[in-house]
């Protein structure tokens, strides 16, 4: 079996997820394309009417994030037609499965391939598609159902995270977020968004809130305490599930969860053949993958058997990997891991991540792998573990090491 490799990482800034954010007018089929030709154009010898397969991430999968999105992106894209395309959906976590499934295509069949993922979520919004597990209230009852913020909640609650250890992390996150870009961390990937005529649209992440401190997040209100406590009282729902906490403490909001955001990313992955049959040199090799389903209600502990089998398929232990990427969904999903593995908040999300900077859903399993990557070249570093919490119970893994 042969290696896969990295030979390219970039992604569009992330833009508000709203009527007013700057990517607002791109459509999701435009914005995966620009990810298409830039890679492209930073890579003169790629032959894109040689890639295997473009596969590409999106969670809700209507509209114009309908049908098989990634071929529309290749077809909208200056890419040759034989390039295919393959749209996958593991919410969360599909731009990292979109790049675990080019590895492994690469490990076994060899070729190049292109992965990412993209989330527009100013203009197809988030559970506009429907879920069985949320609308059909037999399946509803036999998961024990819970929004994602309750699970938020459930997991502060069991693991003794507070409100002010929430906030505190989400003010780190967005002190980080605002080093990056001041330093010019995130120079080498974030691709500048043009329209039409060339002219730019969006060149850096606008989420961030540089001056937020521990009083500004202090004056939020819960944001999942409403729905816990009344109608439909999901709270109860958690309680049967898990009687030993007697009640749900409400701590996350929306200044110490992920931010809705639109945007996208790309990873080019490919074997060392198919690399040096194009001319191009690696910048890493991707040395495990993994993906776990776990209990549907907490929901979002997913990291940590996430990390614990990739760390076993790589034949490592945590005491052997650099940098961690965990995916800021909540405060709480972080702290659990650092908590799980006794990390050190120095090897977490060192340049912040989505409650600073947002989560476009699709994208976001792509983009930190992506952040992972520039910061081992810019620190020297060896290896890099990128995890996810999934919606449903799942979590995905993945262990970069720099070449």
């Amino acid at each position: 079996m042969t290696e896969a490799y990295i030979y390219d990482a970039v992604r569009t800034p992330r833009g508000k997820g709203r009527k007013d954010g700057s990517l607002h007018e791109v459509t999701s089929v435009r914005l995966s394309a620009e990810v298409l030709n830039e890679l492209k154009r930073r890579n003169e010898g790629l032959d894109t009417s040689k890639i295997e397969d473009v596969i590409w991430g999106n969670v809700t999968q209507v509209g114009e994030q309908g049908a098989c999105l990634a071929r529309s992106a290749v077809l909208y894209s200056d890419y040759d037609q034989k390039a295919p395309g393959l749209s996958i959906n593991r919410f969360c976590a599909s731009g990292m499965e979109a790049v675990n499934i080019a590895a492994n295509q690469a490990k076994g069949a060899g070729g190049m391939y292109v992965a990412g993922g993209v989330e527009m979520m100013s203009r197809v919004p988030m559970g506009s598609d429907g879920a069985a597990i949320a609308v059909d209230p037999t399946l509803a009852w036999k998961s024990y159902f819970v929004p994602q913020g309750i699970s938020a909640d459930i997991i502060a609650t069991k693991y003794g995270f507070s409100r002010d250890d929430c906030d505190a992390y989400a003010v780190e996150s967005q002190k980080r977020a605002a080093r990056a870009w001041a330093e010019g961390r995130f120079a080498r990937s974030v691709m500048t968004v043009r329209d039409q005529n060339g002219l730019p649209i969006l060149e850096r992440d606008e989420y961030i809130r540089p001056d937020t401190d521990m009083q500004s997040l202090g004056a939020l209100k819960p944001a999942f305490k409403d729905m816990g406590e009344t109608m439909p009282g999901f709270d109860k729902v958690a309680i049967l599930k898990y009687p030993e906490l007697e009640r749900i403490e409400h701590v996350h909001h929306a200044g110490n969860s992920s931010g809705i955001v639109d945007g996208a990313a790309g990873v080019l992955v490919g074997s060392k053949e198919a690399g040096e049959a194009m001319g191009l040199k690696p910048r890493a090799r991707i040395r495990a993958v993994a993906r776990v389903g776990t209990d549907p209600t907490i929901m979002l502990t997913g990291p940590v058997p996430a990390t614990q089998r990739v760390l076993e398929n790589a034949g490592m232990s945590i005491k052997d990997i650099d940098l961690f990427e965990v995916n800021e969904a909540f405060a709480s999903v972080v702290l659990l891991f650092m908590q799980a593995f006794d990390v050190d908040h120095d090897k977490v999300n060192v340049n912040g991540g989505a409650i600073a900077m947002g989560h476009p859903l699709g994208a976001t399993g792509a983009m930190i792998i992506n952040t992972a990557l520039d910061e081992l070249e810019r620190t020297g570093k060896g290896t890099a573990l990128c995890t996810l919490c999934v919606a449903s119970g799942m979590g995905a893994a993945t262990i970069i090491e720099r070449v």
